[in-house]
């Protein structure tokens, strides 16, 4: 029953936001996140001591101000998210304007396939569904949504536009298929991983347990890594799809110490993002819950 009450739920929400203009849907979605938020103890407290952690120069009232528009960015994204049905490359183009495509198509030439790195940036959501209409689709990794029904629901509408999920926990061999074949695969790396599946490297100045697979797979297939961000810009009042240019990758004798130096290469290209767009990260995620063994906790939460 309660599994069908979630469906329920979602399917409404979405429907309805969907039902609405594409501003009215934002202005809703930037009201549900902001009531959430207020309501949810553990997201306040995390998203505060996040920003301590990696701002500890500023006062709480500018931290205050960046969840505010760290808030309004995931509301948005909502009802974004609730008009893909509507979008054709004609309205994309007047929503998300791309910027440094040469990046992302010299990579693509090579024929080697493209990893595209990226993260919880903005309305995460949009900038593969862009990439699709304007005529690039991807694969993109997910980790499954413990609701069956729910999951369907929302992968239905990211692959509205051409694209497809690889499931994370059995990723290895979809993604090398992809990548032999010249295929796009884009990868979430800004959150934090299992100790068993990562790495430590530095973020923000403090240890971050983080995706390894990336640098591994990086390192094996020899694809190009393309660090890409969606970002609102204020003054066109327009999303922006910035592909930068591929990473170089450390190649030495050792490949356990390449991983690490190509994760923390990785994470440092999403660590300048975030850092330039702080309101626009996804705060509220314990980025450095795991820690080394041994290690006390870092969230006294």
């Amino acid at each position: 029953m309660r599994e069908w009450l979630e469906y329920a739920a979602a399917w409404a929400g979405i429907k309805f936001l969907g039902l609405l203009p594409r501003p009215a849907a934002r202005f809703l979605g930037a009201v549900f996140a902001s009531a959430a938020y207020k309501i949810r103890t553990p997201l306040r407290r995390a998203a505060m001591f996040n920003l301590r952690m990696a701002f500890p120069e500023w006062n709480d009232a500018k931290r205050i101000r960046v969840i505010h528009g760290m808030i309004r960015q995931v509301g948005w994204m909502a009802g974004e998210f609730s008009q893909f049905p509507k979008y054709t490359r004609e309205k994309i183009e007047r929503i998300v304007v791309v910027d440094g495509f040469e990046n992302f198509d010299a990579a693509r030439r090579r024929g080697k396939g493209v990893l595209f790195l990226t993260g919880h940036m903005s309305a995460w959501e949009l900038a593969p569904f862009a990439q699709a209409l304007y005529g690039y689709p991807l694969h993109f990794l997910v980790r499954p949504i413990t609701n069956r029904r729910v999951d369907a629901l929302i992968n239905s509408y990211r692959c509205w536009s051409g694209n497809q999920p690889i499931e994370k926990n059995r990723s290895a061999r979809s993604i090398l298929k992809v990548l032999a074949e010249g295929g796009t695969v884009g990868v979430l790396a800004d959150h934090n991983t299992a100790l068993e599946e990562g790495v430590f490297v530095n973020f923000f100045g403090v240890a971050a347990s983080t995706t390894s697979g990336l640098a591994r797979i990086a390192l094996r297939t020899d694809p190009a890594v393309v660090p890409g961000f969606l970002s609102w810009d204020r003054g066109r009042r327009k999303y922006r799809l910035r592909f930068e240019p591929a990473v170089e990758l450390a190649r030495t004798e050792n490949e356990e110490a390449d991983i690490v130096e190509n994760t923390a290469r990785f994470t440092r290209v999403i660590e300048d993002h975030i850092r330039a767009y702080p309101d626009q990260w996804i705060w509220v995620h314990k980025r450095w819950k795991t820690r080394p063994p041994g290690e006390k906790p870092l969230y006294p939460f």
